[in-house]
């Protein structure tokens, strides 16, 4: 047997009897069911995630995975499920932080990095941080305060904030909790005159960018969800009625006062058009953004058209099961663009190596979604406020460790693709 062969076979052992010992049978491990942590798997488990029980307050998390079985013992299963679901296969949802591994960062030693600034300009705003909240709907599945909590921790940040058109908050109170203009995600609706009506919602609450949603076109098996409600014992008939897109919006605020009648199914954007984005134009101050933007092609559609800027987003594998990470398209999308526009990008980012990896080739910023619902539904406001900090500390520290002492530092040379 050659050396590699033996080594290999001895690590296969060696997991097989990790796999089988008392240590990954302690309880805190076993909230998650059947159910795989979402962190990349280490090459040797010796202090496994919960193996010293769930965290007790945000300041015992050592990483962000720390808050998710916390949030699994807190929100109720269908809610859970709602959040952590993919669709189909979930080929997507996997991609999204699998493919992190096709690229490799590469330092640039001997540059002093004893003073790093991790501040980004994104349309004359300045935040203190690249690492910004993606909009998510129906944040009190998680936490009373919901998208409240979630504002008071990105202002204690100062991280932008993108909130989304299924808040169970209107626009305006979420800017008063943020104590700075939020930007606005539309679900655009089959209905202009309904779409018309949210985005001057927007323009009226002070929002200064539009972030509209073009990869919600279809319905959606969110199989992870539909095998979760099963596990729900709750009577949820009083707070979620489904006899109509009205009825289903009543706890969404930023619908008040619209008249949704006329809305049928689940009231996705299936006639959305780049007719459509002028009109919008037409109606706002705004700037415009599309979010769901993932080739080339319609990068290149979307300059042609007069937009203002890109967010590259696969809705965090949950809008269509296509098996293409953002990180992945980021690179051409970058290219195509050529600086005309502003590119930021989120779904299944995680780490601040993850975050430096995008910024490096060419996003002016990062949104995570998931992992501060994990804060939220753990502890609220404080779960979300210590997430967003353990994600920029470990951005900076990337930084420094890549001899980057600015966001602005970061350029191609810094990563690469694995081969």
């Amino acid at each position: 047997m050659t050396p590699t062969i033996i080594r290999a076979t001895s690590r296969r052992r060696f997991l097989q009897y990790l796999a089988g010992s008392p240590l990954l049978a302690s309880p805190s491990l076993a909230a998650w069911g059947m159910e795989a942590p979402s962190k990349l798997p280490d090459p040797m488990i010796w202090a496994p995630p919960g193996s010293t029980g769930l965290i007790e307050r945000p300041k015992d998390a050592i990483n962000v995975f720390d808050f998710e079985p916390v949030c699994r013992k807190n929100v109720p299963p269908a809610h859970f499920g709602y959040m952590a679901s993919g669709i189909d296969d979930e080929v997507t949802l996997r991609a999204n932080r699998e493919d992190f591994l096709k690229f490799q960062l590469m330092p640039h030693r001997l540059n002093d990095v004893s003073k790093v600034d991790t501040s980004i300009e994104l349309f004359g705003s300045k935040y203190d941080s690249p690492i910004f909240v993606c909009p998510t709907g129906a944040n009190q599945f998680f936490h009373p305060e919901g998208e409240l909590a979630v504002a008071r921790a990105a202002r204690a940040g100062n991280h932008l904030q993108i909130l989304s058109t299924s808040s169970n908050y209107s626009v305006d109170d979420v800017t008063k909790a943020r104590g700075a203009p939020v930007w606005f995600q539309l679900y655009a609706s089959p209905s202009w005159e309904v779409a018309q009506a949210l985005i001057k919602r927007a323009d009226g609450a002070g929002c200064p960018v539009l972030m509209v949603t073009v990869d919600r076109v279809a319905g959606r098996n969110q199989e992870t969800l539909y095998r979760l409600m099963k596990s729900d014992t709750r009577e949820c008939s009083a707070c979620h009625d489904r006899s109509s897109f009205a009825a289903r919006a009543l706890r969404r605020h930023n619908y008040d006062g619209i008249d949704l009648t006329g809305i049928k199914g689940s009231g996705e954007s299936s006639n959305l058009n780049w007719d459509t984005v002028k009109r919008m134009r037409d109606v706002t101050r705004m700037k415009i953004m599309l979010k769901g933007i993932v080739t080339a092609e319609d990068a290149e559609l979307a300059a042609q058209n007069g937009i203002d800027g890109i967010l590259v987003s696969n809705h965090g594998g949950r809008g269509e099961d296509n098996g293409r990470s953002t990180i992945d398209a980021l690179p051409e999308i970058v290219a195509a663009v050529k600086g005309r526009m502003v590119v930021v990008v989120d779904s299944g980012f995680r780490r601040g190596t993850d975050a430096v990896k995008a910024l490096a080739m060419g996003a002016q910023a990062v949104g995570i979604g998931r992992p501060y619902l994990w804060g939220l539904g753990a502890f609220g406001q404080e779960g979300v406020e210590q997430v967003l900090e353990i994600v920029r500390a470990e951005t900076r520290a990337a930084m420094q460790q890549c001899g980057a002492r600015t966001v602005k530092d970061l350029n191609p040379s810094f990563v690469r693709r694995a081969t």
